[in-house]
């Protein structure tokens, strides 16, 4: 079923940071029903899962260090020039838009960067003001990026650059993705909604039952 549901994947999914080329890890990206689907028709027991890696602090940490409570899960890289950081800032603006006595979730970047995204270089860049307050920023081998990737369908690959002062850069999966307490997908947001007044409705819906 999740393959069919993959059709549009490279339309909504896919985003590269600098360079416009779209290519992918080895497995689809994933989507549920398109731009317009109903934020709550978006969650699919395939995607999302385990996984172990390092957190900005320098601890090792799994997804079991994140259940109970909701979760949003972003992967980038912390020298994406655009997407990213103006993803990161979405989702803070978002949050100041929940209805009253909802909490936002617990916000985590995934590195697809782990030779540049030390936990000293996440330390950084998670502090900035104007991502969301306590997010976590997570890396590790590229053995550990991989398999947290593929348990979310996440597409990622280095496109050289050698005219840039970053010698390189990373076209990704720019998709959102919310977390229920017990671990499983509840929704996932694509670049086409991301708008911090539908987030917050989205998840002022999802979250506040």
């Amino acid at each position: 079923m999740i393959q069919t549901l993959m059709l549009s994947a490279a339309a909504l999914g896919l985003a590269a940071c600098d360079s416009g080329n779209d290519t992918a890890s080895g497995k689809p990206t994933a989507t549920a029903g398109g731009a317009t689907a109903s934020c709550t028709t978006r969650a699919y027991e395939e995607i999302g899962g385990p996984f172990e890696l390092t957190n900005h602090l320098g601890e090792r940490v799994t997804e079991q260090d994140y259940m109970g409570k909701p979760t949003l899960i972003y992967f980038g890289f912390t020298f994406c020039p655009d997407v990213c950081p103006s993803t990161l800032v979405s989702i803070a603006n978002a949050y100041k838009k929940l209805p009253e006595g909802v909490e936002p979730p617990q916000t985590l970047l995934i590195s697809i960067d782990p030779e540049r995204d030390t936990p000293e270089q996440l330390a950084t860049y998670v502090a900035s003001n104007a991502f969301p307050e306590g997010l976590v920023g997570l890396t590790g081998s590229e053995e550990d990026i991989k398999k947290a990737a593929d348990e979310f369908i996440v597409g990622y690959n280095r496109v050289e650059t050698p005219d840039s002062l970053a010698d390189y850069t990373m076209d990704h999966t720019s998709l959102l993705y919310l977390m229920g307490e017990d671990w499983k997908l509840k929704t996932f947001f694509a670049e086409t909604n991301t708008n911090p007044d539908e987030m917050a409705a989205c998840l002022g819906t999802l979250l506040g039952s």
